[in-house]
């Protein structure tokens, strides 16, 4: 019998802990997420570190530098309470401001809440902790961080803390993708999520938010066991978002069915980014998410240095296995 890759995860008939985190997912979110944010700002500060951001000098309001004053300029530019301290002339330089929008979909689904048991962090807490550490970065270095349908583009230095109340006291439905809205051409969408929807909800998702020229990122967090289908012997599937449950009396016969259809999904997903221009990437939460976070990064950053020139085919990230 042929085993759909959507949403399954897998328990035996005494473990009855796996739909009850799935019920249970929002009462217990709030009671983690001051470790959360402690994680997130541990794996922002990790990419923070060293790393050049893109502010520099240029049209603005905020102070920048001060810079040794060029032969030929216009005399008006030298800031002379600087100048009378030293024995040169110096040009008070303001920032350069080109932040932009970035919008960050973190997918709270009930399937999110599985984690196979070698495995430390659930899909729901890596992408939670993925999130606002994204959300770190990226104000940190002068942009615009917003969740659709739920917080507003901030470029507030609080921006995790905003984050994480605006998660916590959520009472709407946790859909698997983000509601249907129209980005700015200018800005970028970064899709977190599981990625276990039909492929034509996932396809029509991204079309519409790239509609109006916006560039994004969809990135597929998955357990490893999704991806190696561990199963042996008699194992009930339950689907936590209402898809029913089904037994498999020899699950290990389900193997190569199972892997060949994830593969099929994710091709098919895989196409579409492609022929929009889009970048995917497949994370696993054995995986560092600091690993990620830095991926993500470098792909925004180099989104924002393009300015205007849209590639229309982008190389998939692959994360080391």
């Amino acid at each position: 019998m042929a085993v759909e890759p959507r949403n399954i995860f897998a328990r035996n008939y005494q473990d009855g802990q796996a739909v009850g985190r799935a019920v249970g997912a929002g009462r217990t979110l709030a009671a983690s997420m001051p470790r959360l944010i402690l994680e997130a700002r541990r794996v922002a500060a990790t990419v923070i570190h060293g790393m050049h951001g893109r502010r520099r000098a240029g049209p603005g309001e905020n102070f920048w530098q001060y810079r040794r004053f060029i032969s030929g300029e216009p005399a008006s530019r030298v800031d002379w309470r600087r100048s009378a301290r030293d024995d040169h002339l110096y040009v008070r330089e303001l920032e350069w401001e080109a932040a932009h929008t970035v919008w960050i979909w973190p997918d709270r689904s009930p399937s999110m809440v599985f984690a196979s048991s070698p495995v430390h962090d659930s899909k729901l807490y890596r992408t939670l902790v993925i999130a606002l550490a994204l959300a770190e970065v990226l104000v940190e270095g002068g942009e615009r961080v917003g969740i659709p349908g739920l917080m507003r583009p901030t470029g507030n230095r609080n921006v995790v803390e905003q984050m994480a109340q605006a998660i916590v006291h959520d009472r709407s439905e946790r859909a698997s993708l983000p509601p249907n809205f129209s980005p700015s051409p200018l800005a970028e969408v970064v899709l977190l999520s599981d990625l276990w929807s039909e492929i034509g909800e996932v396809r029509r998702t991204i079309t519409q938010l790239s509609g109006s020229g916006a560039r994004g990122h969809v990135v597929q967090i998955v357990d490893p066991a999704e991806e190696t289908f561990p199963y042996r012997g008699r194992v009930e599937f339950v689907e936590p978002e209402g898809g029913g449950r089904i037994t498999a009396g020899r699950a290990e016969t389900w193997k190569v069915d199972y892997t060949s259809r994830v593969k099929r999904h994710r091709d098919e997903i895989r196409s579409e980014t492609d022929r929009l221009g889009w970048s995917f990437t497949i994370h696993r939460t054995d995986r560092p998410a600091s690993e990620l976070l830095l991926a993500l990064h470098v792909r925004i950053g180099a989104a924002t240095l393009e300015a205007g020139t849209r590639p229309r085919a982008a190389a998939e990230m692959r994360m080391p296995a």
